[in-house]
């Protein structure tokens, strides 16, 4: 018994001392390393982030938000990350010759004081080999990465399957072999 009481308080004086370092002192937990969120980049939030799971199983998702710069520089979204997705690509839908095309967009500007919009029919970020620990009701969250290494993050609601991807669309100019 005595040495279970001496134990636990051992454990506990640990506990209570790392109460007193910065968050870069004190050693992570898998549990605390896992619930902490990247920092925002400053003057940057993404706002509405939504989830359209894949029509079926091993088909592309989709990806919509909303991002807004307050103030600063302008700067350039580089990537998305979304976890629970095993890769993503940022794509523009465009008219070409009255047909809509997907086209992978290499980054995305936003300046001071400016709003982009991910949305069905426009930029959008295509989510490809989605966990089907993935369901619809719950959230995710969306990270993004600036051209400068700032990330911003966000949780996202996963709505029902079936509302993947516009079947009428032409997705010639995208391999979508890796699929």
């Amino acid at each position: 018994m005595r040495k279970i009481v001496l134990t636990g308080l051992s454990a506990l004086a640990l506990s209570l001392s790392a109460c007193g370092q910065s968050a870069d002192e004190a050693a992570p937990t898998a549990a605390a390393s896992s619930d902490a969120a990247p920092q925002n980049a400053p003057g940057v939030s993404v706002t509405d982030a939504m989830i359209r799971l894949p029509a079926a199983p091993g088909r592309p998702g989709v990806a919509y938000f909303t991002v807004t710069q307050g103030d600063g520089t302008p700067k350039n979204i580089a990537a998305a990350y979304v976890e629970g997705v095993g890769r993503t690509e940022m794509h523009e839908t465009v008219m070409e010759n009255g047909v809509s095309k997907m086209q992978p967009v290499k980054a995305v500007p936003i300046e001071a004081g400016k709003t982009v919009q991910f949305k069905a029919g426009g930029l959008h970020v295509m989510l490809f080999d989605v966990a089907d620990t993935l369901k619809a009701g719950e959230t995710t969250e969306i990270t993004l990465t600036l051209d400068n290494g700032d990330k911003i993050s966000a949780p996202a609601k996963i709505e029902a399957v079936g509302g993947g991807m516009d079947a009428s669309m032409d997705h010639s100019g995208h391999d979508m072999s890796k699929m």
